[in-house]
């Protein structure tokens, strides 16, 4: 990647840049200028059905099998929707705000969400926004004017983070509130009970949503790197605790690798993408990964 976009896309640098919208400029044109392509390569309306050939349709569209099948001429009509629609599901729950180095849980996400945002904007497709804590408390209507970039990220900017996350309840209630199918963002520390979250992201896909977990996490929370005796502070109406690290680590690394591998299964069987997002970890990364399973995703769909 080109040397004078990629100090823009680590967590340090972007920790000293004011103005989420400039961040969000400043993370795209970094990582498409390494990249040279488009995150949403892959997007596209559903087949529907076919219709027999006109002449002057456009042969684009003719579908060879069938007409080895038939000998016939037979184009492949699709659903008439005329932008995707990106929903941005972002909790600001309190755990959200941890960090051990220059920016939080909460930080990364509003940067990813407000750099995915504006992609797709650019693109002239759609963008919604949700945040929520306890239940959602913000909502943006899906739009595709490039102004609506400004108000999307004022309210990541001005987010309140001092509840608890209740996932699956959030879930349920925006999976009744979305007005039309699209693709369903949620970014997530994901610090909640896995069927929950799994009833949630159930309902979306009965809604016939696509659905990418991003699974927002520290590097302290991945590693458990503590080795003194440690005074950790309760979040989300949990107590403090004094602890010996050392004694913990182990079963603590256990517990999180069978979150992990159970809300990785559970996404799996909904036909939902899971990608952990690690905050230490630069923002090319981090999008990196998101192409991959969408690469992934598309070319399983085409078999």
């Amino acid at each position: 990647m080109a040397d004078e976009y990629r100090k823009y896309l680590e967590p340090k640098t972007l920790a000293k840049i004011s103005g989420l919208d400039v961040k969000a400029r400043l993370i795209v044109e970094g990582f498409m200028a390494g990249l040279h392509r488009s995150p949403y390569q892959g997007f596209s309306v559903e087949f529907a059905q076919h219709r027999e050939y006109v002449w002057g349709d456009d042969l684009r569209h003719l579908d060879w099998k069938v007409h080895g099948r038939t000998d016939k001429f037979y184009l492949k009509q699709y659903e008439e929707e005329t932008n995707l629609v990106l929903y941005l599901v972002v909790d600001t729950s309190e755990s959200m705000n941890y960090k051990s180095g220059a920016l939080s849980k909460l930080d990364y996400a509003c940067c990813i969400a407000a750099s995915l945002a504006y992609l797709t904007l650019h693109q002239r497709d759609a963008v919604s926004l949700a945040l929520y804590d306890k239940e959602p408390y913000q909502f943006l209507k899906p739009n595709t004017n490039p102004i609506h970039l400004r108000s999307l990220c004022q309210l990541l900017e001005t987010s309140r983070h001092a509840e608890k996350t209740s996932m699956g309840t959030t879930l349920h209630e925006l999976a009744d509130r979305f007005p039309r199918r699209g693709i369903v963002l949620v970014l997530s520390d994901c610090f909640d009970k896995v069927d929950d979250i799994l009833s949630g992201l159930k309902h979306l896909r009965y809604k016939r949503h696509e659905i990418i977990m991003m699974n927002v996490l520290d590097p302290y929370e991945l590693e458990f790197p503590f080795k003194d005796a440690t005074l950790f502070e309760g979040l989300e109406a949990y107590p403090e605790l004094l602890v010996e690290p050392r004694s913990l680590k182990e079963r603590y690394l256990e517990e999180v690798g069978n979150f992990q591998t159970a809300l990785k299964k559970g996404c799996r069987n909904l036909d939902a993408d899971y990608v952990l997002m690690n905050t230490g970890q630069p923002l090319d990364v981090a999008l990196s990964a998101y192409l991959a399973t969408r690469a992934v995703r598309t070319s399983i769909r085409a078999r």
